[in-house]
């Protein structure tokens, strides 16, 4: 019989490639393992980066890298984004979940929620990993979220959080829109190809409206 990780590690592969199955803001684009233990997320949402010029500039693609480790689920998922975000809650080396991770959430919750925190529907100015992304969202309040859309799939069913708690025993939210923009899907990724390596940064438009708005320096 599998053990309890497995079953927790079966049902999370399940959970997400149904509620993802199809949907074109985020896709699974690598896995490793059977169960899988370490997965790649493509978003494609608008957030910010910063240029090497020191503008905070739109992105439209950004990848996550999600590793479960040993400790998984009682022990927060290791989450680090592969391609430069500008947020108060990420850094080079990681994403900062640890505010509102339980072992009950469920891996498909804590993936949409992440790429709310890409697009500043979510962020946390209290305890930053980045302090100057911190200080500008709250300079900047105004121009916040990035990007409106709906992150969730919106025929998703809600995550099977009493199944994950049977299993193993065991920030603060902003309001997020409800209308999703009709983006044609594009064919679904398999979901147990190796990890794809990550895509080059997305030019920025020559309208981009964020050139003109700050300038690190």
């Amino acid at each position: 019989m599998p053990s309890p990780r497995t079953r927790r590690l079966l049902l999370d592969h399940q959970t997400l490639a149904s509620r993802l199955a199809d949907w074109p803001l985020i896709q699974i684009t690598g896995t490793a393992g059977m169960p899988p233990e370490i997965y790649r997320f493509t978003y494609n949402l608008r957030g910010l980066y910063v240029a090497p010029s020191g503008e905070i500039l739109e992105r439209q693609v950004h990848v996550l890298e999600v590793n479960l480790s040993l400790g998984y689920p009682r022990r927060a998922p290791q989450c680090r984004m592969l391609t430069p975000v500008f947020h108060p809650n990420f850094d080079d080396a990681m994403v900062c979940i640890g505010d509102f991770w339980a072992a009950s959430e469920g891996l498909d919750d804590l993936i949409i929620r992440i790429g709310r925190m890409i697009t500043y529907q979510e962020y946390n100015t209290k305890s930053p990993l980045n302090g100057l992304a911190a200080k500008w969202a709250a300079q900047n309040a105004s121009l916040l979220p990035i990007d409106a859309r709906n992150v969730s799939p919106p025929a998703a069913q809600p995550a099977n959080a009493a199944a994950a708690a049977q299993l193993d025993g065991a920030g603060p939210a902003f309001p997020v829109p409800t209308a999703a923009a009709e983006i044609p899907p594009p064919p679904p990724e398999p979901v147990n190809n190796p990890p794809a390596m990550a895509p080059e940064p997305a030019p920025a438009s020559p309208q981009d409206p964020w050139t003109e708005k700050i300038s690190l320096v």
